[in-house]
């Protein structure tokens, strides 16, 4: 059992089931000596809905996201060409993939329209990062994925429009993500008290018996102590007596 073997099956689980499952699997490698193993199993962060539902992708739809990645490498080499038509040719096109893998995400999840957003921006992330897309594709994302840099693709400049005004059902969105990443945080910091608690247990527990085992080592230090101080003691015995005993037996001789 490795970490890659152990994250591959953590990061295919529900977000809900996670937790539990990298507990059981932290535990399973302490318990056959493995605490280094065990250590880096416990680090491994659940993932968010929507990190998920890309994790899914890669598991589920490998050739649709594969294609995805393939429109990524090609935008990304047009624009270190400065290919310009090429650009445009592509841009449609990630469009239409961008829209269908989103589809496929948001179906097989059942993704609230924050988390479909944040599917939409790790996707954007994959097409125009090549780390990003190296992310992606081994399929264990626990959070989504930004790209903050300037995009390989052609965005024509418009006139900046009048600010919109916010509905309230923007309002609303906005709220849900708010408390969507509230309750994330709150999530993450759980699982941390959580393994704290773990390893703080695990250390009460090694320092109990390190100090248990040191005070029998102890003990038999002073038994051994007296033990060998007794050997000596009949060492010493037994020259005294070979000694008389070889002397009687020469006056026994003459």
């Amino acid at each position: 059992m490795d970490l890659d073997e152990v994250a591959d099956r953590l990061y295919a689980l529900p977000p809900s089931e996670f937790t539990a499952a990298r507990t059981a699997e932290a535990r399973a490698a302490k318990d056959a000596g493995e605490a280094g193993l065990s250590r880096d199993i416990a680090k491994l962060r659940r993932p968010t809905v929507s990190a998920w539902a890309v994790n899914r992708l890669s598991r589920e739809h490998p050739d649709e996201l594969a294609e995805l990645l393939e429109v990524g490498e090609r935008l990304r080499a047009a624009w270190a060409e400065q290919d310009a038509d090429e650009l445009a040719a592509l841009t449609q096109r990630r469009a239409e993939v961008t829209g269908k893998v989103g589809r496929l995400a948001r179906q097989a999840a059942g993704l609230s329209p924050a988390a479909g957003t944040e599917v939409d921006q790790t996707l954007d992330a994959a097409l125009v990062d090549a780390d990003a897309a190296a992310e992606v594709r081994r399929g264990r994302l626990a959070k989504p994925l930004h790209y903050s840099g300037f995009a390989p693709a052609p965005i024509p400049r418009e006139r900046p429009a009048a600010r919109k005004r916010k509905t309230p059902e923007d309002e609303a969105a906005e709220a849900r993500q708010r408390e969507e990443a509230e309750a994330r945080k709150a999530e993450e910091r759980a699982e941390d008290e959580a393994a704290h608690r773990e390893w703080r247990q695990a250390l009460d527990a090694a320092e109990k018996e390190h100090d248990e085992r040191a005070e029998k080592v102890k003990r038999l230090e002073g038994k051994l102590a007296k033990a060998r101080k007794r050997l000596e003691d009949s060492r010493q015995r037994l020259e005294v007596t070979r000694r008389e005993e070889r002397h009687a037996r020469q006056r026994l001789e003459r």
